[in-house]
């Protein structure tokens, strides 16, 4: 093996610089840093695809009943043209993991301002993999009127996969509590190199 030592390489002709050919290995050893001002293409990834969106309108959620929020349509972000507003679908060529969080404020106050019970629910293919739930006592102990809550996982999802919020609640009265608009949101992105 021979040693280059040199402090710059540019082209002989064009603007286009090749280190080796199809099958070669080059190694950057431990402790050197690459420093980069230009545009970097075709090294590590950029975090896609990538979604999210906030709750457009203020939605009512039937008491003690798992609903899917929908209308997450504020603020939306879909770098693949993946999310609907409701459903995330992993496209094509596009598995491996994936950081998926969620958040849901509830509104009490239409159902009498005696909520005592708040469930947030994050589903893959309809199924749970991730719940946050906020219990206070029970029933008749110190209502709430407002409750926020916030889950997040990582998760291996497979081209085809969808993800969607959940939210369930609980109140003294029997009335629908509702989940309000710019506070309720879902989104997730592809981790790079894991």
């Amino acid at each position: 093996m021979s040693k280059l030592e040199t402090n710059q390489v540019d082209p002989a002709t064009g603007t286009t610089l090749t280190l080796g050919t199809s099958g070669d290995t080059i190694t950057i050893p431990s402790g050197v840093t690459i420093a980069n001002s230009g545009t970097a293409t075709g090294f590590g990834g950029d975090n896609t695809p990538a979604f999210y969106g906030e709750l457009a309108s203020t939605q009512t959620i039937a008491r003690n009943t798992q609903v899917k929020v929908t209308g997450l349509t504020n603020d939306e972000i879909d770098s693949d043209s993946a999310f609907d507003g409701t459903t995330f679908t992993v496209p094509s060529g596009e598995g491996g993991k994936y950081y998926i969080f969620g958040s849901v404020l509830w509104d009490f106050e239409v159902a009498g301002d005696d909520g005592w019970q708040a469930e947030i629910n994050i589903y893959r293919n309809g199924s749970e993999i991730k719940v946050s739930k906020f219990r206070n006592g029970a029933s008749g102990e110190r209502y709430l009127r407002y409750v926020s809550l916030s889950a997040s996982v990582m998760f291996t999802l497979s081209a085809g996969d969808t993800i969607e919020l959940y939210c369930q609640s609980l109140d003294s009265s029997g009335n629908d509590a509702r989940v309000l608009s710019n506070a309720t949101s879902i989104g997730a992105y592809k981790l790079i190199g894991v």
